[in-house]
C-alpha cells in the first residue's frame, strides 16, 4: 500500500481520488464537537436545528468535514510529509448532514524544490470534498513539505522504525542470542 509520495513522485496536474469514502454518522459529528468543545446547537441539538434553522436538521460541523478530507488525503499526499506548512484557504461550499458519504480528491497545483535543503521540496495541492450525489461541500489548498528519494534513503528507507517479526520458534532462541551479543 502506498503511503504518501516523495517529491519526485508528484506531478503538477495529477489528480488523486481518495478511496474509500466515509459515511458521516451522528455519533461522528457529536464526538468531534465534544472533543473540540464546539457546542453550537446547530450540530448538537436536533430540536433546535429542526425548529430554528433553514436546514431543518443538524449540520455536520465543517471542521470535521475538513479533517476527514485531510485524513483521506494522507495515503496519496502527505503520508511521507516532513511538515504541513500552511493551509492557504478553506471553503465550506455546501452543508453535510448525518448519513451523507464524503469522498475526496486532490490535485497537485505546483511543486517547488526547497531553497535551503536539497533533500526536500514543497508541494502545493487543492483538495475537494463532495457528497454521494456529487455536491461539492469543501475545498482547501495547502502546502506540504515532502522528502526527496535521497531523504528517504538516508533515513533508513520507507519504514525506518518498523520492527521485524520474530516467529515463536525463533523467539525462544532470541534471548540466548542477545545474551551472547551483550557478553561480547
Amino acid at each position: 500500500m502506498q503511503f504518501g509520495r516523495t517529491y519526485e513522485e508528484f506531478e503538477v496536474g495529477a489528480v488523486y481520488k481518495h478511496w474509500p469514502g466515509k459515511t458521516v454518522t451522528e455519533y461522528d459529528d457529536h464526538l468531534f464537537c465534544l472533543l473540540t468543545m464546539n457546542h453550537h446547537p446547530l450540530h448538537m441539538d436536533s430540536n433546535y436545528a429542526e425548529a430554528t434553522t433553514d436546514f431543518g436538521k443538524n449540520v455536520v460541523v465543517g471542521n470535521y468535514v475538513y479533517s476527514l478530507l485531510l485524513g483521506m488525503s494522507v495515503p496519496d499526499v502527505s503520508g511521507k510529509a516532513i511538515a504541513n506548512l500552511e493551509v492557504e484557504s478553506l471553503k465550506h461550499v455546501a452543508p453535510t448532514f448525518h448519513g451523507d458519504t464524503i469522498y475526496g480528491e486532490t490535485t497537485v497545483l505546483d511543486k517547488t524544490p526547497s531553497r535551503s535543503k536539497s533533500d526536500r521540496g514543497v508541494v502545493y495541492v487543492e483538495t475537494k470534498g463532495y457528497k454521494q450525489d456529487g455536491t461539492l461541500v469543501c475545498v482547501f489548498r495547502r502546502k506540504v513539505m515532502v522528502p526527496t528519494e535521497t531523504y528517504i534513503k538516508e533515513r533508513g528507507g520507507e519504514q525506518p522504525g518498523r520492527p521485524e517479526l520474530i516467529e515463536p520458534a525463533a523467539r525462544k532462541s532470541a534471548p540466548a542470542a542477545q545474551k551472547t551479543e551483550k557478553q561480547s
